[in-house]
């Protein structure tokens, strides 16, 4: 089932009066509204739906104003609800003409209406603020052929690089890799490493610091150990000394900046490799 959409009827209420006749219309948000593409964005949404029997769902505008209305002010879903039965302009953005003293959704319908259009159809809110922005002459489209991208607190897909995990990590790699390539290890460290590793987080997350140094100590002589066993065993080892070079790089340079480290930034900077 299609939803219904929201159309300006301009009908007159005996007892209510319409929320243009209350607002004022020169209201960013009123303006706003009548500068947006609904119909845009009625097409881009209404790919979902099809004809078949059932309840029909909410209108468009009504969801993607929410939406628009959500970000914009940066609110949870809680606090939009509570702010849209109290504020007319919200009212009147998402397509109502006369005022409404109850909510005329349901407050999990907004997560099911972001499931179901998914992040691609949802990027249209982007592409048509864009569209609104040139219209308005907020921006120009040629401030829009370059874009600059600050990616200070770009999420990665990394775990939080404290000096601990990062040692363990380097010692995992390395052991690794020398088994790959055929290098019989002296000591791979790998149950005393987890256990060390386990014991740093518990003393830190107690505020132990002096045992939870002792344990990064551990980590640090266990990763020495092994990087020197390699060193040893390639002199005199048929593997090529060039490839365990390249990739044993990454992990020295974390042995040697989480021994010696110029600056704090230096520990978990861009050159550390995940």
């Amino acid at each position: 089932m299609r939803p219904r959409e929201r159309r300006e009827t301009g009908e007159q209420d005996l007892f209510r009066s319409r929320l243009d006749q209350i607002i004022d219309m020169n209201h960013p948000l009123a303006k706003l509204a009548r500068t947006v593409d609904w119909r845009f964005l009625e097409g881009r949404f209404g790919e979902v739906y099809t004809d078949d029997p059932g309840h029909p769902p909410l209108p468009t505008r009504l969801m993607a104003g929410l939406a628009i209305l959500k970000h914009t002010y940066d609110l949870s879903d809680e606090v939009l609800c509570e702010r849209w039965v109290e504020n007319p302009y919200y009212q009147y953005f998402c397509g109502e003409e006369f005022f409404q003293h109850r909510l005329v959704f349901d407050r999990s319908s907004l997560t099911r209406w972001r499931n179901r259009m998914g992040e691609e159809r949802l990027q249209a809110l982007l592409q048509e603020s864009l569209s609104v922005g040139t219209k308005t002459e907020a921006i120009k489209p040629s401030e829009l052929s370059r874009v600059i991208v600050d990616t200070t607190v770009q999420p990665k897909n990394v775990m939080f690089p404290t000096d601990a995990r990062l040692l363990n990590r380097a010692r995992e790699k390395l052991v690794r890799l020398a088994k790959h390539h055929g290098v019989a290890l002296r000591q791979s460290y790998t149950r005393v490493g987890k256990f060390a590793l386990i014991q740093h987080q518990r003393y830190a997350h107690a505020k132990q610091f002096k045992r939870a140094n002792r344990m990064l100590k551990k980590l640090r002589t266990y990763l020495g150990r092994v990087v020197r066993d390699i060193n040893r065993k390639i002199e005199g080892h048929a593997v090529n000394p060039d490839a365990v070079h390249d990739h044993g790089q990454p992990a020295r340079q974390r042995h040697d900046r989480l021994l010696h480290p110029a600056a704090p930034g230096d520990l978990h900077g861009p050159r550390l490799e995940p």
